[in-house]
């Protein structure tokens, strides 16, 4: 095998020194010893800048073409500028309405200090509660882009909402951007970051969720982390095998966890959370390290002490830290876990609809296969095959005694000694695992699979170490290395430019309508006929859309991280089980409602999965459906609530009377009655 041409290099062990004299001496012969770099030839240097040069101009172009297709698609798809500010609002559903709404109050609000004020101990949303709206719903994005709104003068130019969603793409393009450039920093080609961006778009529903629910927080957060891990890689790259300076990062973590428990408002979560011990073993377990001999049996031994060392300190620290520092059990997390892996069974309704929520199953059989189609899965399984057997390689030395390399050359073929390759295969491992349980985590970690595998076709390096344990001698392996690190990609580009570039632009040319014209007048409706003090009562969902829309207070919110909340929407829930009206009315009134409303969608649900419908669920919980064998089936004489509602009989219109209705909702009036009759 053909040798590479360089300079000389001595690698020399480094011995302390034992006096002053010795310490002189050592730094003269280093200083000696370091040959004096010769001035690159002006055409190297001006190569160099062009490839930065394209590279970064690639990297900012795609990261701005990614948005301006964000905000034309969804332009196109929901009409969005030639709809009324209601009709605009009413695409923002669920929890992302519940976001939206609170950037609302704070333009609306007196002052910036009055709004976050009003939003701390925010007593106009949910009935009979007050609520820390920026702690509970980590509303910093809408307070950010409030001031930005009103100190850069938008709202002589601009509306509200085009600011709002304009920044949330802005975001998306800066993510797009940092994924490209942190496959360009692993492969040392801009290529890859450009085949990043088309796997990036072409599975973008797998990889996004921004053209469903733009205020959702995993759209301000995700374009942030893909930041850090572009910075930590080019950190990790520019000190390879310094283990002192990567030692760094941990205080970086642990800063940055400080101070997310500080703008959380003390969230103890933070502090308990086994990652800080983890990472304060690790530090500790450095500060104790012996220098001794490598290859020796007491390094082995001590090898085996550190790492045991690390173990129990992480486990001793993170018990100290909960002894002394308040904070909720996660015994319900641990429950949901056991029902997830079929471990145990619950009739509890909350636990269940959560498990039936799409977002919280596993991925579908149709999700591997869009991966697949768009060749993204069968690659990223190669290179992480590569990476991960380099890593253990380079592991098996280690524990043998050999020392690593200072400086890892193409020749050598060994990925795997790079820090950020192992830091990278070791993330995405732990993501993927994740992602396998719950499919909601995919848009973590499918991102994280279009980078790696980007880096890995690209990669000469990773090319060169398969080669390597071929044993290929038929042709040059450097140079076939850098010709499938070429040609791979470009085949790979070309071939999804033929397929997935045609239906891109058909997306982008079809004009798309959301139409729902019952919850416009239903909204209408509440703006115009119900009191200003009323409060009203449905499904979590509506809700939203309810406080988003027209400001009225309401009984419950789709959140899903506060016990009470949770307890509510269940007792809400009950207008579609099989329960009395006496019933319903003491439920309702216990939380001050005025109105309730009842969806057709939910009353009537016909679903695929029977299991998961909301009334399937709430029979289940109350007894009225056997769930498995050997269970009670308790009788109810009362028919569904929101079917025997509409019919307008006695008891019912003792209790409620309907003052509105359309082919989606109806409404009904909780009326103020002295004694309860049969």
């Amino acid at each position: 095998m053909a040798e590479e041409e360089g300079p000389p290099v001595e690698l020399r062990q480094r011995k302390k020194p034992k006096s002053s004299e010795n310490k002189e001496s050592a730094k003269e012969e280093k200083i000696s010893d370091i040959p004096i770099p010769e001035r690159a030839p002006k055409h190297v240097l001006f190569q160099r800048f062009a490839k930065i040069f394209i590279g970064c101009l690639a990297a900012v172009t795609s990261g701005m073409m990614y948005a301006l297709y964000l905000s034309a698609y969804h332009e196109r798809k929901f009409w969005f500028s030639n709809r009324q500010e209601l009709e605009r609002e009413i695409t923002f559903q669920g929890d992302s309405a519940i976001y939206y709404s609170y950037y609302k109050d704070m333009l609306k609000a007196p002052s910036f200090e009055r709004g976050v004020y009003e939003l701390t101990h925010n007593n106009k949303t949910v009935s009979l509660k007050t609520i820390n709206a920026v702690q509970q719903m980590s509303l910093y994005p809408e307070l950010i882009a409030s001031i930005l709104y009103q100190a850069t003068g938008s709202n002589e130019i601009i509306e509200p909402v085009y600011f709002y969603i304009g920044i949330v793409f802005g975001l998306q393009g800066i993510y797009v951007t940092a994924l490209f450039v942190t496959s360009w920093l692993m492969s040392g080609t801009w290529l890859a970051g450009m085949l990043t961006v088309a796997w990036f778009v072409i599975n973008r529903v797998d990889t996004t969720r921004i053209e469903y629910s733009i205020p959702l927080r995993e759209n301000w957060a995700l374009p942030y982390f893909a930041c850090q891990i572009a910075a930590l890689t080019g950190y990790l790259k520019s000190n390879l095998n310094t283990y002192g300076e990567v030692y760094e990062v941990y205080k970086i973590y642990i800063f940055s966890l400080f101070l997310g428990y500080l703008l959380q408002f003390e969230n103890p979560a933070l502090l308990v959370s086994p990652l800080l011990s983890l990472v304060a073993a690790l530090m500790l377990a450095k500060c104790l390290q012996l220098n001794v001999k490598k290859g020796s049996f007491v390094a082995k031994i001590i090898k085996v002490i550190n790492f045991y060392l690390v173990c129990t300190l992480t486990i001793t620290l993170n018990i100290i830290m909960k002894m002394f520092v308040p904070h909720k059990e996660n015994g319900h997390m641990l429950k949901f876990l056991e029902v997830k892996f079929g471990l145990n069974m619950t009739k509890n309704f909350t636990m269940n609809w959560l498990l039936c929520q799409e977002s919280l199953q596993a991925p579908s059989q149709d999700f591997f296969l869009r991966l697949t189609q768009s060749s993204l899965l069968p690659f990223y399984i190669l290179v992480l095959i590569i990476c991960f057997l380099s890593m253990l390689q380079v592991i098996f030395r280690r524990i043998n005694g050999k020392s690593l390399k200072e400086t890892v050359t193409l020749e050598d073929g060994r990925i795997g000694e790079r820090p950020e390759i192992i830091y990278h295969v070791i993330h995405t491992i732990l993501l993927g695992s994740l992602a396998m349980v719950i499919e909601g985590l995919k848009y973590i970690w499918i991102p994280y699979v279009c980078m790696l595998a980007a880096f890995g076709v690209c990669s000469p390096e990773l090319w060169m170490t398969l080669f390597k344990w071929l044993r290929l001698r038929t042709v040059h392996p450097i140079l076939l290395a850098l010709i499938l690190s070429m040609a791979v990609p470009t085949i790979i580009g070309l071939s999804l430019w033929k397929e997935f570039f045609p239906r891109l632009m058909t997306e982008l040319m079809e004009l798309q309508e959301f139409y729902d014209p019952d919850t416009v007048e239903l909204m209408t409706w509440i703006k115009r006929q119900a009191p200003v003090a009323a409060v009203f009562a449905g499904s979590p969902q509506l809700m939203g859309a309810i406080k988003l829309c027209t400001g009225w207070m309401v009984t419950s919110l789709p959140l899903y991280n506060d016990d009470d909340l949770l307890k509510r929407n269940e007792n809400i829930y009950q207008i579609y089980s099989k329960r009395s009206a006496e019933d319903i009315y003491k439920i309702l009134t216990s939380y001050k409602a005025n109105y309730l409303i009842v969806e057709d969608a939910i009353c009537n649900e016909v679903g695929p999965m029977r299991g998961c419908r909301v009334k399937d669920l709430l029979d289940i919980a109350n007894g009225h459906m056997v769930c498995e064998e050997g269970d009670k089936l308790t009788y109810s004489k009362y028919g569904r609530f929101c079917h025997e509602v509409k019919i307008n009989y006695s008891p019912y219109v003792n209790y409620f009377t309907r003052v509105y209705w359309n082919r989606s909702y109806f409404v009904y009036k909780i009326n103020t009655v002295i004694s309860f009759q049969s």
